[in-house]
């Protein structure tokens, strides 16, 4: 077996990360040709990467012309703690307020702590900027894992 082979998390290692972390970077391509990366909060839709971001916004420029982007998350301080995920992936917007409304509030009872539902002035909030906002998923092309923690100290 192979140092990569071995390091590799298994899925339902990778879906403990996506669950515990709460920043995923994201690159896409940017109109001069570099990459244009932005950290966001997400939320995790069967396997997949969702977040949500202004309708006019670079990142939703990018996608519009090239739906290709690379996400990462990755967790820890020490070379021997980390462990992360590299999602190469292909980028769906979601326009329709319905989508855009629902994932805002899956998003905010992630986000804040001790609620488990958006009600009242708070999805009024949200539904007022929805119409202002896309919804992007993220599917995956290609996955790469590791977890330096599986290396017992040796590098």
């Amino acid at each position: 077996m192979s140092r990569r082979e071995l390091i590799e998390l298994s899925e339902g290692e990778q879906r403990e990360l996506l669950e515990s972390e709460r920043v995923v970077v994201i690159a896409t391509h940017g109109p001069r040709g570099w990459p244009h990366v932005m950290p966001l909060w997400f939320v995790v839709r069967e396997g997949r990467v969702w977040i949500w971001t202004y309708a006019k916004s670079q990142k939703v420029r990018n996608l519009e012309r090239d739906p290709r982007a690379t996400l990462l998350v990755e967790t820890g301080f020490e070379y021997p703690e980390l462990r992360g995920i590299q999602i190469e992936a292909r980028a769906h917007l979601h326009r329709d307020h319905d989508t855009v409304f629902g994932f805002a509030k899956e998003l905010t009872v992630r986000y804040a702590e001790g609620i488990d539902s958006v009600e009242g002035d708070a999805a009024e909030a949200l539904k007022a900027q929805a119409p202002k906002r896309v919804a992007i998923e993220f599917e995956p092309v290609r996955v790469a894992s590791w977890d330096h923690r599986k290396l017992g100290g040796t590098y």
